[in-house]
């Protein structure tokens, strides 16, 4: 069977909806269906069984190419995207159509409400409660595009020294990921040091990097698709005991959160088995985000794991473990972990090491 068997990943939404036919303009969600990502177009798939990939002549001979594997029909418009999925529509007596409620924009919710002619009815979360679930191929892509990442981070380890600057070793970064394979950066990287790694989501500086120095890299590389994503942190030269105390408390609490991850647990409860190490030596207030994410085709998809979620892990999902703690105008730490959730734990797919690493 096709990894983009568009019958199967689209029966449970017509189940639970009830509609004729479902609409995708996310590019993303498109991706998961026909294998790559055009800037803009259309997937339309019936009840009956029909499928159409709506493209414009940008990505006509690309669609026709991946539609060798995935079996959509490849229709190049000649009026407007939502003209033709309105034909679409009257040519399969659709009365019911299926749609991205949560990204769509309004205007183009009457654009192809107008052109339907027919009764729209928002997924919600259905889709991506169905793609938080990665199939065998899927997995394999995100460990492809981790691979890549972890041996350009062994290799831009050689570069790092005093001198050098945010900035520079960002850029270096995203080079030799490209140079290693990957389509792209899954995210701008945060590349941070000394007290710039107390700002979680900071932004790479003309701040040079000096001796006694924490570096923070988050980083992530793509394969077809695909995200990874990692957080390692390594002092330059030495590390103080303050440093390596606190080094070893967020490894820790790493360890805690992957140990609570399997299928069935609450999302909820993972953040807190992290969390309560972290507080246990009264340094929960400096933990100042979630403990991690979905990862797939985006870099933030599905579930969250935070203190309000209601989500609950299932098999085949696919996790950042990323517990950090930050003091303000000092230092920051973070260290996550790509996992993947079995029935009875996960699987760690990230290897790079998590001993604390002087350069």
């Amino acid at each position: 069977m096709s990894d983009y068997n568009y019958i199967k990943k689209a029966e449970k939404i017509f189940e639970k909806t009830g509609a004729d036919a479902l609409l995708l303009l996310d590019e993303s969600n498109m991706h998961y269906f026909c294998g790559f990502s055009p800037s803009e177009g259309a997937v339309i798939i019936t009840k009956d069984g029909a499928a159409y990939h709506l493209v414009d002549s940008r990505y006509t001979l690309a669609a026709l190419e991946y539609a060798k594997e995935s079996s959509l029909k490849v229709i190049e418009i000649n009026t407007t995207f939502s003209a033709e999925a309105g034909a679409i529509c009257k040519k399969h007596a659709v009365s019911a159509l299926a749609f991205e409620d949560e990204t769509i924009s309004f205007k183009s919710y009457n654009e192809y409400k107008e052109a339907a002619g027919c009764k729209l009815i928002g997924i919600g979360r259905l889709l991506s409660e169905i793609r938080n679930v990665k199939t065998p191929d899927e997995i394999e892509k995100i460990k492809q595009a981790n691979a890549i990442a972890e041996r350009s981070f062994i290799e831009l380890l050689n570069c790092v020294a005093p001198g050098k600057t945010e900035k520079e070793l960002a850029a270096q970064f995203d080079y030799i990921m490209a140079k290693n394979g990957s389509d792209g950066v899954s995210f701008s990287t945060i590349l941070l040091c000394g007290s710039h790694t107390s700002l979680p989501h900071g932004v790479p500086s003309g701040r040079s990097v000096q001796k006694g120095d924490f570096v923070l890299f988050d980083f992530g590389a793509t394969y077809k698709g695909y995200h990874s994503d990692m957080t390692r942190t390594v002092a330059v030269g030495s590390a103080d005991e303050e440093m390596k105390e606190c080094y070893s408390l967020v490894l820790a609490a790493q360890f805690t959160g992957i140990s609570a991850l399997k299928a069935g647990a609450p999302c909820c409860e993972v953040y807190k088995a992290a969390y309560d190490v972290l507080e246990g030596q009264r340094m929960g207030k400096y933990f100042r985000h979630s403990l991690g994410h979905g990862i797939g085709l985006d870099i933030h998809e599905g579930y969250n794991v935070s203190p309000k979620s209601k989500d609950i892990f299932a098999a085949g999902n696919i996790t950042s473990i990323e517990p950090g703690i930050y003091l303000p105008d000092k230092f920051g730490i973070r260290i996550e972990d790509m996992c993947l959730v079995t029935e009875n734990g996960c699987e760690i797919i990230s290897q790079v090491s998590k001993d604390l690493t002087v350069v």
